[in-house]
């Protein structure tokens, strides 16, 4: 039998690639959020998956891109400083999408990574037929010399299994890192912040998903009656957009609170009480002093 191996593996790869989907699908459970909107992911989640012949601890980080506000600067502080220390890095790139300037700057900047075995992994491969994506396996191989190229569907769950064993025999031979219990290290208030978050960009457009955060004041069981309570804040950046959020006498806001507690109940396994108040801290995502009380 081979030896138990356990290790750091970070997907890297533009924005929407598809990274916190395969992350959860590999975990086997919803430890990151998705959406279509950019910027998603903002901070390094550790997912944890166990198999048989070792332990595979994910970190989804945020999409390496071009910064435009110190918050973008951040960010990419943090992939580049976790990128310096993981096993393995898995670059995504989509199936169904030519390999652009994004992709190639991304490639670009994994020569800094010397440590880490640099695997490709072929996302959203259930979105193209067997031709094309063959196609993009050969294009993505010609970046650089992979240790391997893997189409994976994430949402198929096609070579999610395979994928895993690929980046488990790639790891060092190790005692698991983490009880086998757990699937993130991420703390209850941060998971909770993440699916509020998650619903409240669902719909909207342009820029705002990037000037939306949560924090939360107080939380936790009712000391009668088997609830949940969460006061919420959901920040933006402009009265515009408290507008935006709230929607037409509440509406929005209300189908935002719903679904977030749909999930969040899901999460704590009792009834949720979710109030939900929208702020505004003016231009946060430039502003340090905002960016630290909003836990960046």
């Amino acid at each position: 039998m081979s030896e138990f191996r356990s290790g750091f593996v970070s997907f890297v790869g533009r924005p929407n690639v598809g990274k916190s989907t395969l992350t959860n699908a590999l975990v086997g459970e919803k430890v990151a959020i998705t959406s279509a909107k950019p910027q998603t992911t903002r901070r390094a989640i550790r997912g944890i998956a166990n198999r048989v012949s070792g332990q595979l601890i994910l970190v989804d980080t945020p999409g390496l891109h071009r910064p435009r506000t110190l918050l973008g600067e951040r960010l990419n502080d943090l992939v580049e400083s976790t990128l310096g220390d993981v096993d393995v890095i898995g670059f995504c790139v989509p199936a169904n999408e030519k390999i652009g300037p994004g992709d190639t700057f991304i490639n670009e900047q994994l020569s800094k990574y010397r440590k880490a075995k640099l695997v490709a992994i072929v996302t959203k491969s259930e979105t193209v037929s067997r031709d094309r994506l063959a196609e993009q396996l050969v294009a993505v191989s010609k970046l650089r010399d992979f240790a391997a190229v893997i189409p994976v569907s994430a949402v198929a769950g096609e070579q999610v299994s395979e994928l895993a064993e690929l980046l488990i025999g790639m790891l060092p031979v190790s005692h698991a890192l983490y009880p086998d219990d757990i699937s993130t290290d991420e703390t209850l208030e941060q998971r909770i912040c993440e699916l509020i978050r998650e619903s409240a960009l669902e719909g909207v457009h342009d820029e705002l998903p990037h000037s939306i955060a949560v924090t939360i004041d107080e939380m936790g069981e009712r000391e009668v009656g088997d609830v949940f309570d969460i006061h919420a804040n959901i920040w933006v950046e402009r009265d515009s957009q408290k507008g935006i959020i709230i929607g037409k006498g509440g509406s929005r806001l209300k189908n935002v609170g719903s679904h977030s507690r749909g999930e969040i109940e899901k999460l704590v396994g009792k009834k949720v009480f979710l109030s939900l108040r929208v702020k505004v801290s003016a231009d946060w995502q430039r502003d340090p002093k905002a960016l630290g009380r909003l836990g960046f």
